[in-house]
């Protein structure tokens, strides 16, 4: 069940992986950085994912390629779903939103 404490623990893994396979790229292709409640992904061209918590919910929203989606954590997955049901994986998500912004898909470290 979700409250407060397992939430902030969720979203600090999430984040702590974004931020991991992030660090794979050249910093002249992909930037990232992380202030308090967001994760910054900035590409060479400018343009950005952005990805942050919405704590009144529960969430982790994240803005990039012209949308910006909810997701909720699953227990039964064990993973962070789109709110819509669209079938929308929060680092699936992120690693798409990057791979247009550079070309190059964000791998996550095992």
């Amino acid at each position: 069940m979700m409250d407060e404490a397992r939430y902030h623990s969720l979203v600090a893994a999430a984040f702590k992986r974004i931020l991991a396979a992030a660090d794979t790229f050249d910093p002249d292709v992909l930037e990232a950085e992380a202030t308090g409640d967001k994760v910054t992904l900035t590409a060479a061209s400018g343009e950005k994912c952005i990805i942050n918590t919405q704590r009144a919910v529960w969430q982790i929203w994240v803005a990039g390629q012209g949308q910006g989606i909810h997701f909720s954590h699953d227990d039964a997955s064990r993973a962070w779903k789109d709110d819509k049901g669209k079938g929308l994986e929060l680092f699936a998500f992120v690693s798409d939103v990057v791979r247009h912004l550079t070309g190059e898909a964000l791998v996550y470290p095992a």
